[in-house]
């Protein structure tokens, strides 16, 4: 099992790249104006007829909320009683990957709590109150409820990004696997919110784009401070021990 102060894998320039290029597709997504266009697949001035579907409502909804919650309190656990994969891992990285989740989903509902952005149910063109404004646009109210943007329940699989950095130093396999569970999870809740009329498709990208980042900065402080921790002594060897001197008797 690796040691806590096991050495950790720099932070490869690709990562970098990776995290400032999702940003700028996402800035040409919000520019491009095809939230409102995707919307209207789904919704119509009557509303969205797909908001009580037993599948995306209930199945994708519904009964799904307290199931990220119990492997956060699992990988919880895990920090001091690990199981499978993350034994592998030191108890420094068995912690960021359980408070890495924990921070991406609390980061996600703090910026909800400060929007005044309404879900598309909420406009006029769907039925509701609200005019269309961009999350871009702080501080100017809608109309509407607001408290929309990002997509909390895509964190509910994004949050879980963070497994990618946990793994990365150690199994990368099981890295890349934790990625694409993570992404095809938020992925597929945020595809069922916007069925409903619940988010717009820039929500749940940026929901993606800002677990990303937590998970990345978290995983850059935890490589500083196991970076800094002094490695263990080197046991001596059986017959070595045998030559060092004893301390004699009272």
């Amino acid at each position: 099992m690796p040691s806590f102060s096991s050495r950790p894998a720099p932070t490869p320039p690709r990562l970098l790249f990776k995290t400032l290029a999702g940003l700028l597709l996402l800035l040409a997504w919000d520019a491009s104006g095809l939230d409102l266009p995707m919307a209207r697949w789904f919704g119509s001035a009557s509303g969205f007829a797909l908001e009580n579907h037993w599948l995306w409502r209930y199945v994708l909804h519904d009964d799904i909320h307290l199931w990220p919650w119990v492997l956060e309190l699992g990988l919880m656990a895990g920090i001091f009683l690990p199981v499978g994969s993350l034994r592998q891992l030191p108890m420094a990285r068995r912690a960021q990957l359980a408070l890495t989740t924990l921070a991406a989903l609390l980061a996600i509902s703090a910026i909800k709590l400060h929007s005044h952005t309404s879900c598309p149910w909420d406009l006029q063109a769907f039925g509701g109150a609200a005019t269309y404004v961009s999350h871009w646009a702080w501080g100017l109210r809608d109309g509407g409820s607001g408290g929309c943007f990002p997509a909390g329940h895509a964190s509910a699989g994004f949050s879980f990004i963070g497994g990618f950095f946990a793994f990365r130093h150690a199994l990368p396999q099981t890295a890349r696997r934790w990625l694409m569970g993570a992404m095809a999870a938020g992925l597929l809740l945020g595809l069922a919110q916007q069925v409903r009329g619940a988010h717009y498709m820039s929500h749940t990208l940026w929901t993606a784009w800002l677990c990303w980042v937590v998970a990345g900065g978290l995983d850059a402080l935890v490589s500083r401070l196991i970076a800094r921790t002094p490695p263990p002594a080197p046991a001596l060897a059986p017959a070595l021990s045998a030559l060092a001197p004893s301390t004699p008797a009272n």
